[in-house]
């Protein structure tokens, strides 16, 4: 953690609400996902795209899972004034027994390093909503969202080079534990390391 930082803090937006999604918030989450991701949804999407749909729909139909993990069933939104501020989607890996292979990874995939844990996929926040406490107040759900799912560690990853997130996590108290050179892809803007944090829930 960085000497001095302190952590965002939801102040002035009490009427806040966070929410379960629906089935009929894919197209938002597919939104956020090409915001959290820097590039790297478009580039696995666009393999499945066709010429018809735009890469937005593509995602959105993808969110729409009933049984894959990338699904608007483990989606939580911060709802702003009836609009849709950020997003955090989280769920359970699973035992390292049911992983898949390594080698079936990107490079920047660390998820693999932290079976059994309750693994947030994305933590998301619309441009016009930053720096007012959205991210922060959804990670503040986390710890019940891991218990709940009879997870005690909870996981995360990240690119260094994105400090302002790097600084938020370490900040409630994530730790890294793994981390990984990066290989240079047209996929994203990132060199340097990926980076695999972890906290204990809090009980």
């Amino acid at each position: 953690m960085r000497v001095g930082f302190k952590c965002p803090l939801f102040i002035s937006w009490q009427r806040m609400k966070i929410r379960k999604a629906t089935a009929q918030d894919c197209r938002f989450i597919a939104e956020l996902a090409l915001i959290a991701g820097d590039g790297i949804p478009a580039y696995f999407w666009g393999k499945s795209q066709n010429k018809d749909q735009d890469i937005i729909s593509v995602d959105a139909s993808n969110a729409s899972s009933e049984t894959e993990n990338f699904s608007y069933r483990n989606a939580h939104l911060a709802i702003v004034e009836n609009a849709v501020a950020g997003i955090l989607l989280a769920y359970r890996l699973p035992d390292s027994r049911y992983a898949k292979r390594i080698e079936d990874f990107p490079e920047f995939i660390l998820e693999q390093c932290a079976p059994n844990s309750f693994y947030i996929n994305m933590l998301a926040t619309q441009p016009q909503f930053r720096n007012k406490g959205v991210g922060t107040t959804l990670m503040s759900i986390v710890d019940k969202l891991a218990l709940d799912t009879g997870c005690n560690l909870i996981s995360i990853e990240v690119f260094e080079q994105n400090e302002g997130a790097l600084r938020l996590y370490q900040c409630l108290g994530y730790e890294v534990v793994e981390h990984r050179n990066i290989i240079r892809h047209s996929c994203h803007p990132y060199t340097g390391r990926v980076l695999l944090l972890t906290k204990d829930v809090a009980v």
